[in-house]
């Protein structure tokens, strides 16, 4: 036998800590239109690379360059830029609702506001989004009223959950959007399942699956991977990479699989890394993977490489683990600022017209907290009834439930 001394195992360390001097050597970005767009029906096996790479549209010029380009005519860019910019708008005030103690809980996007807003742009009425809490963008994007995410954040007694889910955890089936589970990673397999029984039906809808980076962790990931891929469910598998789970960088949950697309590679699935801060390349490549759906080619999974800016809720505080110039130096840049730029350069937008917008936006978004807050805040004003807590969960309410609602008074 040979002596080979004691065990010890491996513990990945992020690239630098607090105080430290922010370092993204590791995120290796491929030129603006340098990655190839396959065909829609390329087998996995065929575009391996394309989990390795980061697909990119908008180079540092703001052109609009490559083969993945050219999918959105010049008012879709007006309006992809002005959803942005709304979801921007509306975490401030409901971020600063939230210290105001009018709600008790809030989750920003700040800096991933192109991966639901542009995502949701590539899908037809009745597809349905199995989304985590930072997908805002795909209700914004789909016009859902503020005034209604705002009750339900608030949850007043306008609030269409009737205050039973945590603020943020929006739901909208009208609008596509599955309710939202506090346990993460549940979602994946929900929206799996889901896109089987349309193709069960021979319905015409496909199914988005939505998880962060620190959640493919979770067994119910690999879950999902097995279903969609054995029975090429009309799924998209998306993931969020936005550099940090609550306080653990992406090593930890990524394993030593290189990236988490390369995840799929190992179920069959074609996988995909796409810049996350560039709207024209996350729409190209949502229209990629639903157009493989709807024609019975099986799943996709893309990964998203983007960055959390903000704290991960109003209960973090990112300076314990990270630099606090980190995301000045986030390689990527700001989505909002680089389709901006985009629309300056090709003449159709202006510095003026962006700060009239900003002013426009802005009030739009204090007019409808100003009309979510007449029905009440989490500490004043209307609230559901508590009756509510007793309904909705059975077609017929069982006789304990029925006895206990009466011993509450209702």
């Amino acid at each position: 036998m040979v002596d080979t001394g004691h065990l010890s195992l491996h513990v990945p360390e992020p690239a630098v800590r607090p105080g430290g001097q922010p370092d993204f050597s590791n995120v290796k970005i491929a030129r603006a239109g340098a990655v190839p767009r396959p065909n829609v029906d390329a087998p996995a096996e065929d575009i391996r690379d394309l989990a390795y790479s980061i697909i990119r549209v908008l180079n540092r010029d703001g052109e609009a360059v490559g083969p993945w380009a050219g999918l959105l005519s010049d008012d879709d860019l007006r309006t992809g830029l002005r959803h942005m910019m709304t979801l921007r708008a509306f975490d401030a005030r409901m971020l600063m609702a939230q210290r105001q103690g009018k709600t008790s809980f809030y989750m920003q996007h700040l800096g991933e506001e192109a991966v639901s807003c542009a995502f949701r742009k590539a899908l037809n009425k009745g597809d349905m989004n199995f989304p985590t809490y930072r997908q805002a963008g795909l209700l914004i994007a789909d016009d859902y009223p503020m005034v209604e995410m705002m009750n339900q954040i608030y949850s007043n007694e306008s609030d269409p959950l009737r205050g039973r889910q945590l603020p943020i955890m929006y739901s909208s089936k009208e609008h596509g959007f599955f309710t939202i589970s506090g346990n993460l990673a549940t979602q994946y397999v929900q929206a799996v399942g889901w896109a089987m029984a349309s193709a069960i039906k021979n319905d015409s809808r496909i199914a988005a699956a939505w998880i962060g980076d620190g959640s493919t962790a979770e067994s119910d990931f690999h879950s999902a991977l097995v279903f969609a891929s054995t029975y090429r469910a009309p799924v998209i598998l998306n993931v969020v990479n936005n550099q940090w789970a609550i306080s653990t960088f992406q090593g930890i949950a990524r394993g030593g699989s290189g990236t988490f697309a390369a995840r799929g590679l190992g179920f069959g699935i074609p996988a995909l890394r796409v810049d996350g801060n560039d709207y024209l390349a996350v729409h190209a490549v949502a229209c990629w993977a639903a157009e493989r759906a709807r024609r019975n080619l099986g799943p996709t999974l893309i990964e998203y490489v983007t960055y959390r800016v903000g704290a991960h809720s109003t209960s973090d505080d990112p300076s314990a683990y990270r630099p606090k110039t980190e995301s000045e130096a986030w390689p990527l840049g700001d989505p909002v600022l680089r389709l901006k730029k985009h629309l300056i350069l090709r003449g159709l937008w202006s510095e003026e017209r962006h700060v009239q917008a900003e002013a426009e936006i802005a009030d739009e978004v204090i007019a409808a907290q100003r009309k979510a807050e007449e029905h009440g805040t989490m500490h004043a004003g209307g609230r559901p009834s508590v009756r509510d807590i007793f309904e909705g969960v059975y077609a017929e309410m069982p006789p304990h439930l029925r006895r206990q609602r009466q011993k509450a008074g209702y």
